[in-house]
């Protein structure tokens, strides 16, 4: 194991949620993405894997446990510093484009950057070349219903990265897409993986999980198996951590 801050790192996490009997979506996780890493968190719907992922972007906090972002122990952090800390650090995309409708391309993407503190103008240039590192270069000022969803998804990911993240957090990015348009995202992906951006993908399709270098397999709020063991986890526990 590295001894470089890990890009994310969940120790002995819990996520219980209230009812009768209570629920408990991650029971004990502990588990550690280095920087540069490209993985699967792959399981069931139910199993706990979205609500790692949220835990993970700092979208929701534990019950119980520590959650680092790049080495910052951000469990007890302000929302104002969870904020900061998606703002700087984080891109999201999620299987639903969120892409707001009569609104071009360029704006979607700009719209991203818009508590950034960036003049407008320079918005739009970063916006520009988001869309273009996603092959939409030619897309810039058409709106969401002239985009087939596999563009639409692009959209989404340029808008993920405009704001250069070091990490990237996408949930079921393929989920809506025929196969074609699937395969181009998962190539998109591992794009911004050789080009430096830490991502970690959450899908329940198995087949999606095994094209990419780690699968973490999660069921019940646990992680259930590892292909990363060897390299990342058993350093984690050697280290008594």
């Amino acid at each position: 194991m590295s001894d470089s801050p890990a890009a994310l790192e969940l120790v002995d996490v819990v996520k219980a949620y209230e009812g009768s009997p209570p629920v408990r979506a991650l029971d004990g996780v502990s588990l550690r993405i280095d920087h540069g890493e490209l993985a699967a968190i792959v399981g069931p719907s139910g199993s706990g894997k979205s609500t790692m992922l949220h835990v993970m972007g700092t979208l929701d906090l534990p019950t119980s446990g520590d959650v680092f972002v790049d080495g910052r122990q951000v469990s007890s952090f302000s929302d104002r510093r969870l904020s900061a800390v998606r703002s700087q650090l984080i891109g999201f995309v999620f299987q639903q484009f969120f892409l707001l409708d009569g609104t071009t391309a360029l704006e979607n993407v700009a719209n991203g950057l818009l508590y950034s503190g960036m003049t407008p103008a320079r918005r739009r240039y970063m916006a520009a070349e988001a869309l273009v590192a996603v092959g939409l270069g030619r897309r810039l000022t058409h709106v969401p219903s002239q985009l087939s969803g596999g563009e639409r998804q692009r959209v989404a990911v340029a808008r993920a990265i405009v704001h250069r993240p070091a990490i990237v957090l996408a949930d079921e990015p393929t989920g809506n897409l025929d196969s074609a348009s699937s395969a181009a995202i998962l190539d998109l992906i591992a794009e911004l993986n050789d080009n430096g951006s830490t991502i970690v993908v959450i899908t329940h399709d198995r087949e999606v999980a095994e094209s990419l270098p780690r699968q973490i397999s999660v069921r019940d709020g646990r992680i259930e198996s590892d292909t990363g063991l060897d390299a990342s986890v058993n350093g984690f526990e050697a280290a008594g951590r």
